[in-house]
């Protein structure tokens, strides 16, 4: 969608923000894949990392003509849930950081593309944490599709159904 975007006018932008902590090898080595193969794919588009103060990032950087594509929705909600050891814990402060990123999304000047996980379709998990986590993202996605024009849930990579929202 950003290669896309790019394509169609040369006073297009796109900046991704980025949420994902690197909080250990593993998924260090998974960041720096995904800058590569972005930087292969959508040559152009500008990297912020936003793990926390994405209502900020959104109103900072949201113009008509720059596509935002915030990726992911759900490890923002695992850096305001589940914070690193040695990290104050932040849940307490989710709501209003939720409310703000709404409002911000609400009220963006540019478009913007959300990508986030969909967890809620399996099992449902033994452990209290992992419910209130699961619910959690749940309810922030069906906030998030309500304020949006338009959502598609997408399966192996291909759009398994879309709706536009009145």
């Amino acid at each position: 969608m950003a290669q896309a975007w790019l394509l169609e006018s040369p006073a297009h932008s796109a900046c991704l923000l980025a949420t994902g902590l690197a909080w250990d090898e593993e998924m260090r080595a998974r960041i720096e894949r995904h800058q590569h193969d972005r930087a292969e794919r959508v040559p152009g588009m500008r990297t912020l990392e936003v793990p926390l103060d994405l209502a900020g990032a959104v109103r900072a950087h949201s113009q008509p003509g720059c596509l935002l594509v915030i990726d992911c929705l759900t490890m923002w909600l695992t850096n305001w849930m589940m914070p690193m050891p040695g990290q104050p814990p932040r849940s307490q402060d989710w709501a209003a950081q939720r409310a703000g990123f709404l409002a911000a999304l609400a009220e963006a000047p540019g478009p913007v593309v959300l990508v986030g996980n969909e967890i809620g379709l399996g099992v449902i998990p033994l452990g209290r944490e992992v419910r209130a986590f699961v619910d959690a993202l749940g309810m922030l996605n069906q906030q998030v599709a309500a304020v949006c024009s338009h959502a598609t849930l997408m399966c192996a990579g291909l759009p398994w159904s879309s709706r536009a929202l009145d």
